[in-house]
């Protein structure tokens, strides 16, 4: 019988990447892991670690090991959720990972109702773009992430995660000299002689905003860089660079800058809630859920996707 503990370990090692990260992800030294792996080695008989340069990298038996790993703990997340399901009330603790522009107008009114109606669910809420938070909730440091899917920027999709849709959210062109009643593609023309503001080189985000700018014939002067939709506002503000904001950002409140639409094949991402594959029956995961949802409905610039009918990544540029 192989130690659970020690497979997770080795689960661990295969999402992080290095030890370093394994110990500083659960608070172990390296060596501590270090000792375990090579305990499991002995477990199971065969080499499951060799030298990849200064690191270390998973053997094909390895790899076979964490697979079953996958399914184990997979499997015991649905204990959980059938044990949860049998209680009365809702408990436990649910972490989630959200990106700023959602963390703003969505989660306070998802947390006032979850206070109300279910008082002993505790939710923890961790500010995390979504490239940083798939794999937190893969190496299971969170347990649902509010995610965002940009138009034609599809994003690769885990057989070991599910995937809900929660609203979409219209994106706009924001300068403080907006050119009045012009065609989008003329209004994203004329901001080509502006500085401009985006989120950081990697970032979905950032890959979809210049395939826009691309899209209408030029290459963006990107003088600001922050992944704060706050900055990019307060610049916008002061008229220092072109942005593109999301309605969400407004949380209901008129807009303080001026706006112009984009093209429509482009102007829509798309927000969703990710679990873990097993995960997504257990009631406080649900609950959360629900009160996401509800939370959506009631903000004025958020509009419920039809699940599985969102033609945003129908295109892929």
């Amino acid at each position: 019988m192989f130690d659970l503990h020690r497979l997770r370990l080795l689960r661990e090692l295969k999402h992080r990447g290095t030890l370093a990260a394994v110990a500083s992800g659960l608070c172990y030294s390296p060596s501590t892991i270090s000792q375990q792996l090579s305990r499991l080695e002995s477990e199971v008989g065969v080499q499951l670690l060799e030298p990849a340069g200064r690191c270390v990298r998973l053997t094909a038996q390895a790899d076979i090991l964490v697979a079953h790993t996958e399914a184990v703990l997979a499997q015991l997340d649905q204990a959980a959720a059938e044990i949860a399901i049998s209680m009365v009330e809702v408990t436990g603790t649910v972490r989630i990972a959200s990106f700023q522009t959602a963390a703003l107008s969505l989660i306070p009114a998802t947390l006032e109702l979850l206070r109300d109606i279910h008082p002993l669910l505790h939710v923890r809420i961790i500010q995390m773009e979504g490239e940083n938070a798939v794999p937190a909730l893969m190496c299971r440091d969170v347990d649902l992430v509010i995610d965002v899917e940009y138009p034609r920027t599809p994003r690769f999709r885990h057989n070991e995660l599910e995937q809900e849709d929660l609203c979409t959210d219209t994106l706009q062109l924001a300068h403080l000299n907006m050119p009045s009643e012009a065609a989008p593609q003329e209004a994203l023309r004329e901001m080509a002689k502006h500085p401009w503001v985006m989120e950081p080189e990697g970032t979905d985000a950032r890959c979809w905003s210049m395939k826009v700018c691309r899209e209408a014939g030029f290459e963006p002067d990107v003088r600001y860089e922050s992944a704060d939709k706050l900055v990019h506002l307060a610049l916008v503000e002061q008229g220092h660079a072109a942005a593109f904001m999301p309605s969400l950002a407004w949380r209901g409140s008129p807009p303080s800058v001026p706006l112009a639409p984009l093209p429509s094949h482009l102007e829509t991402r798309r927000l969703s809630t990710t679990v873990r594959q097993g995960s997504g029956r257990h009631p406080a995961v649900q609950a959360v859920r629900q009160a996401l949802l509800h939370a959506s409905g009631e903000n004025p610039n958020a509009n419920r996707a039809p699940v599985g009918k969102w033609d945003g990544v129908a295109e892929s540029a």
